[in-house]
């Protein structure tokens, strides 16, 4: 397998960590807008196999620049690792190369006109399930959402559908830590501009006489006892993709997506919102020599912030991502919760990157590993859900990253 990853942040770099001490792959060429970047992570695994990685420039938007780097580097799989600003071209260009395709994290949502708390618009991912068609007649995968969250939880999803449940009432994707950052008082452990994407749009739920529909950000609360010592912590809905994948392949009442955000963080979302600093659209700004610039608020506030993968050193505790299964089994209640927590200390020892990262990072290349040797296979556009779960599962254990069960109700 050869490897084009576009994207060499945080999560990107955690991935060629990862990757280095695996022999699943032949080529992994690392490709930034920024070279330098890109660079630094092969530099990183120089002693740990360093020699199928490679650096590269591209421009994440250049659909024929990317295409040709693929083609120049014979790439058989595109690792899309940046925001999903960048999905849609990544994805077409993938398609026009002849490759296959993996990414995190999916196409843009937009609100309804109209009733935005209500309805649905164009709901994450439709853009890319729009091209279905087009995958299958190549005969190409695009694995789409493979990363924690969505990713490793639509696993699980799938995992308590096939050997836990014989019916599911509910199941709801639950995250939550008790991360701080030493020196700051507001500092996102992951992307500025994918967080505010997410929680200031109109979270969907899925239920199975319903269909998909909206409600106001931040609603339903909920206490949740999240395991490994991270406690009660508070969630709240937040768009996610889960709730867009998860029933296409599995059976159940209910499915939803909270986040543990806490208050503090929810009211900083909420006055970003209110200034407009969560706009995307460009706004012109006048510099001190008169020169007159467009920026994007949104990316104004991502400059403003510290970089979360720099953010290693100075975070103390644990992150927990999870499915929270209701149901049966042998006609008898069951109420489960599949988890996978990650010790900020430990990722840092072993990997030198921050917990958050690194728990997004490890599933995609849990996943690529299977598609190498043939476990996982399939042709068009298809979520983690649509696979046997049990050979990820037991590969992400090989990978020294066990993953867990809670019995909330006895079976």
């Amino acid at each position: 397998m050869r490897i084009l990853l576009v994207g060499a942040g945080g999560v990107g770099t955690a991935i060629t960590r990862i990757a280095a001490r695996r022999d699943f792959f032949e080529r992994m060429v690392v490709a930034d807008y920024d070279l330098t970047r890109a660079e630094a992570a092969v530099a990183a695994v120089a002693d740990a196999g360093g020699a199928r990685f490679a650096a590269a420039r591209v421009d994440a938007s250049d659909e024929e620049a990317v295409t040709r780097l693929m083609a120049d580097e014979r790439c058989d799989v595109l690792l899309n690792a940046t925001d999903p600003r960048f999905v849609m071209p990544l994805f077409r260009a993938a398609l026009a190369a002849g490759a296959h395709y993996l990414d995190m994290a999916m196409s843009l949502s937009r609100p309804h006109p109209e009733r935005p708390y209500e309805l649905t618009g164009v709901m994450l991912g439709d853009e890319q399930f729009a091209l279905d068609d087009r995958w299958r007649e190549a005969g190409r995968l695009a694995l789409v959402g493979m990363g924690v969250e969505p990713g490793l939880s639509d696993v699980f999803a799938r995992y308590a559908a096939d050997e836990l449940f014989d019916t599911i009432e509910e199941i709801g994707v639950r995250d939550g830590a008790n991360l701080t950052v030493d020196g700051y008082d507001f500092a996102p452990s992951f992307s500025i501009w994918t967080t505010i994407e997410e929680c200031l749009n109109p979270p969907v739920v899925h239920e199975a006489d319903r269909g998909w529909f909206t409600t106001a950000p931040f609603s339903e609360p909920e206490v949740f006892d999240f395991p490994a010592g991270i406690g009660p912590v508070e969630c709240v809905n937040v768009e996610h993709e889960e709730v867009l994948l998860i029933p296409r392949r599995v059976k159940a009442g209910r499915v939803t997506f909270k986040y543990g955000l806490g208050e503090e963080f929810i009211n900083a979302l909420r006055v970003l919102h209110r200034i407009g600093l969560d706009r995307t659209d460009p706004v012109t700004v006048t510099a001190k020599d008169g020169t007159r610039v467009e920026v994007s608020p949104r990316d104004v506030v991502a400059a403003c912030l510290p970089d979360p993968a720099a953010l290693g050193d100075r975070m103390h505790g644990k992150t927990c991502a999870g499915t929270w299964v209701r149901g049966t089994r042998d006609g008898q209640p069951r109420e489960v919760y599949l988890y996978h927590v990650v010790d900020n200390a430990w990722s840092m020892r072993e990997y030198g990157c921050q917990a958050v990262v690194w728990q997004t990072a490890v599933n995609p290349v849990v996943a690529l590993e299977l598609v190498a040797n043939g476990t996982w296979s399939g042709a068009g556009v298809l979520g983690p859900e649509a696979f046997t779960p049990r050979p990820f599962l037991d590969l992400l254990t090989a990978y020294d990253s066990p993953w867990g069960i809670r019995e909330q109700r006895s079976a």
